[in-house]
């Protein structure tokens, strides 16, 4: 299913929902919608659906203008982050349920049920109600509901949410292999960064009804277009720290913290007299990797433990910053300490919040 959106826009009286955007899904992929919550997401994917109609603009399909016809009418399946399942039916019924309303013949609906079950590994579960399974159960179920009408085009909003962690990353990985056949053309939306970077495919970055940018995952996450970009496809948040530039081409970060930017960095930055200086928490360590690292000595004011990994918040005067470190780290409230980087992971922005630089184009413009 090839299907674009074209200068579609959503207001409710005189609230934007959605402001003006174009957009084309690429066909056969996993499509991420990314954002924070009430960035558009559910607006965007119920124009997709035929839910809603748009203010204004079209949605195409297969370049024929669908704009306004009922979801009834168009080939898509939708998952909500709701476990949505028919308490009356069992497990197998609920799965049969879009095949029966499509007259499909019963030998036909047992086959396709048994291989759907089997591939979301609930077949034990198929004589049981809803009520009897557990979250994780229920979710396949209602996915399970949903694919097995083999439409073009599948809507998942935000499916696992609700789940457990454990649970969500097992689903999240078979969601990947379930779609890797090119057949489906599949909206995930999420307002998880890593989600969007496990589940790859292509990424939408919205933010308060507005469409940020638009590319393969990677390419997203490599070169954020902006600051606001950064800010949604980064977890934790990249650390953001004003600098103006001496004649020596040197980032003058106040605190008495100065960095020497690359020659790449250098010939974007010394055209503008401000910037702002980009580092995601995964760039900072505790020790020196690289010659060419610089240290911040830093206080630390907080340390949370997470699973394998402990987020460390510091400050060096007005320069606030979280490291992400893997392993266990026992660090004190108050405790000065060193944290290093690369000025190579260094990103540019503009005061005005607009990428100069991003770090994987340091080879190719040095």
């Amino acid at each position: 299913m090839h299907l674009a959106l074209e200068n579609v826009s959503k207001k409710a009286g005189a609230e934007d929902h959605l402001y003006p955007l174009s957009l084309t899904l690429v066909p056969g992929t996993i499509n991420v919608l990314l954002g924070t919550t009430q960035a558009g997401k559910t607006t965007l994917m119920r124009l997709m659906a035929g839910l809603d109609k748009p203010s204004h603009g079209r949605v195409l399909v297969d370049n024929q203008d669908v704009t306004g016809v009922s979801v009834r009418h168009r080939n898509l399946a939708m998952v909500y982050q709701q476990f949505i399942n028919y308490p009356s039916l069992t497990v197998f019924d609920n799965i049969a349920s879009p095949l029966r309303i499509a007259r499909v013949p019963e030998a036909q609906i047992r086959s396709r049920v048994a291989g759907m079950a089997e591939r979301l590994h609930i077949t034990p579960y198929l004589q049981r109600s809803p009520v009897e399974l557990s979250g994780g159960q229920q979710q396949r179920t209602a996915l399970a509901r949903a694919l097995i009408k083999g439409a073009e085009l599948l809507l998942l909003d935000e499916p696992l949410v609700n789940l457990d962690y454990k649970l969500r990353e097992e689903l999240r990985r078979e969601l990947a292999e379930l779609f890797s056949d090119g057949k489906t053309t599949v909206v995930y939306a999420t307002t998880e960064p890593l989600e969007a970077l496990q589940l790859g495919g292509n990424t939408v970055v919205l933010h308060e009804g507005r469409l940020l940018q638009h590319g393969t995952t990677l390419d997203v996450f490599n070169a954020p277009n902006s600051i606001r970009t950064a800010r949604t496809f980064s977890d934790p948040p990249i650390n953001l720290m004003p600098a103006t530039i001496d004649a020596d081409g040197v980032a003058q970060l106040g605190a008495g913290l100065a960095i020497p930017l690359n020659p790449a960095q250098r010939r974007q930055a010394t055209q503008h007299q401000e910037i702002i200086l980009g580092l995601r928490a995964h760039s900072l360590r505790l020790a020196p990797l690289y010659a060419d690292d610089f240290a911040v000595s830093a206080e630390v004011d907080l340390a949370e433990i997470s699973g394998s990994e402990t987020y460390v918040h510091l400050h060096r005067e007005r320069i606030a910053l979280v490291a992400q470190l893997p392993g266990v780290h026992n660090l004190e409230l108050s405790q000065h300490c060193n944290v290093y980087c690369r000025p190579d992971d260094l990103f540019v922005f503009g005061v005005d919040g607009a990428l100069l630089f991003a770090p994987n184009q340091s080879e190719a413009g040095a």
